[in-house]
């Protein structure tokens, strides 16, 4: 019997695990891919919008010469902290089912691709990065459509076409047709969004300008092909050659698991979970959210830098019985 099963070996499930471990808890992380297995998918390039103090969970240092630090300083620091601190990480290990508690049994019995547990709390911490929000659109199945994106040598000598304009997409854009790539955006607004990184939203605001790469606004992908895209515009549809897709239009938490565990979500599609915000405390009692599955589809809301304190609220609300 364990006092909590976390959910999730991201850098707020590894929070959460170093504050239960401080409160002399037992718990084990359970995490379905390898550690903080979303970063390890971000792109190879990727940087950070926040500083290094800001991603520190535990009070341990995040040490790096860069100013912003990157995709490989981030696994560098999340990787040693897990490690130093000898975190019970249960790795490439799912979690299936979860049978509630009820009054004969006040105990959660959570079920795995490798086993079963047995855990008075249960703090979910999944993010949002694994299941990618669908164009739902003919030829989206194709294999040249791609909503995750590894390094811009690829694309090299490609006709792209980037959807989106977050990020994310501009990332792509940017990387890609320094890369050589013939690269078009497909951008439902009027504009690139606001919230690109600061530094980098004017380098392809000027590339647009000069027309280096090609943008569509007020425009959407409409149709895919092997050798071409069709994109509904303004002023009609225009139909361009194309060789890869890069639908960069966001990801979302796996409701289907918060559902089927009993986990209430809104009805105004925006799907954001219930919970107490004083205690991270869901509807099922002693099963918490922690991180950005606590947005729903409003993923931008919460990240490293201020769900860092979730860790704290919930433990200190798990030991609040006890002292």
């Amino acid at each position: 019997m364990l006092d909590i099963v976390i959910i999730g070996g991201g850098p707020i499930g590894l929070a959460c695990g170093l504050t239960a471990q401080k409160a002399g808890l037992s718990f084990v992380i359970i995490e379905k891919g390898t550690l903080v297995n979303s970063l390890y998918n971000y792109p190879s390039t990727m940087t950070f919008f926040s500083t290094s103090e800001k991603l520190e969970i535990g009070d341990f240092p995040f040490s790096t010469t860069h100013v912003k630090p990157n995709r490989a300083d981030a696994l560098e620091y999340y990787r040693r902290v897990a490690l130093a601190n000898n975190l019970p990480l249960n790795l490439f290990e799912e979690v299936l089912t979860v049978n509630k508690a009820d009054h004969e049994n006040p105990a959660y019995t959570i079920h795995t691709s490798k086993g079963s547990y047995q855990a008075k709390h249960i703090i979910i911490a999944t993010g949002f990065y694994d299941i990618a929000v669908n164009l739902d659109i003919p030829g989206e199945n194709l294999p040249k459509v791609k909503h995750y994106y590894k390094d811009p040598h690829f694309y090299t000598l490609q006709k792209v076409v980037v959807v989106g304009a977050s990020n994310s997409s501009v990332d792509v854009a940017l990387e890609t047709y320094r890369k050589g790539a013939d690269v078009t955006m497909v951008v439902r607004d009027s504009q690139i969004s606001n919230r690109v990184k600061y530094w980098v939203r004017p380098d392809i605001l000027n590339r647009i300008e000069e027309g280096s790469i090609k943008a569509y606004f007020n425009s959407n992908l409409k149709a895919i092909r092997e050798r071409e895209v069709d994109i509904e515009t303004p002023t009609g549809i225009v139909t361009i050659p194309n060789d890869f897709v890069m639908a960069m239009t966001g990801y979302k938490p796996n409701f289907d698991f918060l559902r089927n565990i009993g986990v209430n979500l809104s009805a105004d599609g925006r799907y954001i979970p219930q919970y107490n915000p004083q205690t991270m405390e869901t509807n099922l009692p002693g099963v918490y959210l922690a991180g950005v599955v606590c947005g729903g589809m409003d993923t931008h809301l919460w990240f490293i830098e201020n769900s860092r304190i979730h860790a704290k609220m919930i433990i200190d609300h798990i030991c609040a019985p006890l002292t």
